[in-house]
């Protein structure tokens, strides 16, 4: 399944670089951007990553948050958030499963 723009995606549980365990239902209130990209500090995952976060700040006021997602670890997260001094958690996802479950087709 394919999440469009605006559809709600399913439950799911990941790593997050802030130390817990992240649970989609547990976020109330507020709306969501996930994004996904393939892999930490390459090019194009770079640039998309420093917008969000430069963009962090509006993005919030709009009682929005954004999480990162790809299938790199903690730690490789935690070493990429820190290097680009990125405002918000990203979410490890080393056995593919919420990428298979909503990103990808098949």
């Amino acid at each position: 399944m394919k999440l469009k723009i605006n559809n709600k995606a399913p439950n799911f549980k990941l790593a997050s670089t802030d130390g817990n365990i992240f649970e989609l239902n547990k976020i109330k209130k507020k709306n969501i951007i996930l994004y996904f990209y393939p892999k930490d500090d390459t090019p194009g995952c770079t640039i998309e990553s420093k917008d969000f976060s430069k963009l962090n700040s509006l993005i919030n006021k709009n009682k929005t948050i954004v999480f990162g997602i790809s299938k790199d670890s903690i730690e490789s997260h935690l070493k990429f958030k820190k290097k680009y001094k990125l405002k918000f958690d990203l979410l490890s996802d080393e056995k593919k499963e919420v990428i298979k479950k909503i990103w990808c087709v098949g």
